[in-house]
């Protein structure tokens, strides 16, 4: 068994250099086959043979499958999302307002329906944006997500740069309030709020 972490398992990752040079390529290419999967009309042979590869893929990495705290997932700060597959593609700032700033970009596996990106992305996006708002701002980083509620206002596009803004709109002892937009432009396309809660020691 691990050796239990600070909050409960729930702590800032540890740098590290694990994966090498080329994981962030890893990464990418991982990204990039979700794409096709959602995107590809091949011959029967083909998707066969795509099968075949994948699983080999899966063969050669499985050996080495490990615990969230030793693998370099979410640990590789030199790299976008800092190497985490999960989250959509983005890159956001703290600002000398004291908000957060930036923009994320929606891939083909992200379609929901008609060239709309799926809701379900959506409430991903903003869940890390206000999360990692709450806790740039305030220098808390043990933390959770305690409700998060969101407009979809209009339809959100994939392959498309949007812009994110995010900021606190108050503090209440451990509850943190945090809302934030999305837009394409000038047009806000969806926005949201959350609450995120300050965890005890221990607490996971």
């Amino acid at each position: 068994m691990n050796a239990r972490h600070p909050g409960g398992g729930f702590n800032p990752p540890e740098p590290t250099t694990k994966g090498g040079p080329d994981y962030g390529r890893f990464i990418e290419a991982v990204r990039t086959l979700q794409d096709h999967a959602r995107a590809v009309d091949a011959p029967d042979e083909v998707i066969s043979e795509a099968a075949n590869l994948i699983e080999k893929v899966s063969d050669l990495l499985s050996p080495f499958d490990t615990d969230e705290w030793q693998t370099p997932s979410g640990r590789r700060m030199d790299l976008p999302s800092r190497g985490n597959v999960l989250p959509v593609p983005m890159k956001v700032h703290k600002t000398d307002d004291g908000r957060v700033r930036g923009w994320a970009r929606f891939r083909r596996f992200h379609l929901g329906r008609n060239g709309a990106v799926h809701g379900g992305a959506l409430g991903l996006l903003f869940d890390s944006v206000l999360g990692m708002t709450s806790a740039v701002i305030t220098g808390g980083p043990r933390q959770r997500t305690a409700y998060l509620h969101i407009n979809y206002r209009r339809i959100v596009p994939i392959e498309k740069e949007l812009q994110i803004d995010a900021g606190i709109d108050r503090v209440e002892g451990r509850k943190i309030f945090v809302s934030g937009t999305l837009s394409d432009g000038d047009t806000v396309l969806t926005d949201s709020e959350a609450l995120f809660v300050l965890l005890k020691p221990g607490q996971p």
